[in-house]
């Protein structure tokens, strides 16, 4: 199992808390990612700023997805989903990207992601959330 998926699961169960990231006390979908980095990677590069429900839908700018490609590798190529790939999520048609989660598992794909409503869990990636993904990243580690 990758150290990706094993830090993600270590969060399982954590409450959702918007804009927190602290593992068992609670944290959105964003905050699992940055927790998952500080746990393998240490320090986070940079702190996010303050940010709402709906992001930046108003304005239309994809802050998430610009974050996500400035810190985190994105996947290019055509290749089959990897245990511990972050998914980027566009939850509406037309709307910004603003949800995401860590692949978990390939032979029957699945992910772990912080829900409003729900807190951490591991869903499976079907149909409905599957047609939502948007952009795919690898952490940047090494090895």
């Amino acid at each position: 199992m990758s150290a990706v998926v094993a830090a993600a699961r270590g969060w399982l169960g954590t409450p959702y808390v918007h804009q927190a990231s602290c593992r068992g006390a609670g944290t959105d979908c964003l905050g699992l990612i940055r927790g998952v980095w500080r746990e393998l990677l240490g320090a986070e590069p940079e702190v996010p700023p303050a940010y709402s429900f709906d992001w930046s839908e108003a304005s239309g700018d994809e802050a998430l997805w610009a974050a996500a490609r400035r810190r985190l590798l994105p996947v290019t190529e055509a290749r089959a989903l990897r245990a511990g790939e972050v998914l980027l999520f566009r939850m509406r048609s037309g709307s910004v990207a603003k949800h995401l989660g860590i692949v978990s598992g390939t032979a029957v794909p699945s992910f772990v992601h912080a829900y409003r409503g729900r807190g951490v869990v591991e869903s499976p990636l079907s149909a409905p959330w599957a047609r939502r993904v948007v952009a795919r990243f690898d952490f940047p580690l090494e090895g």
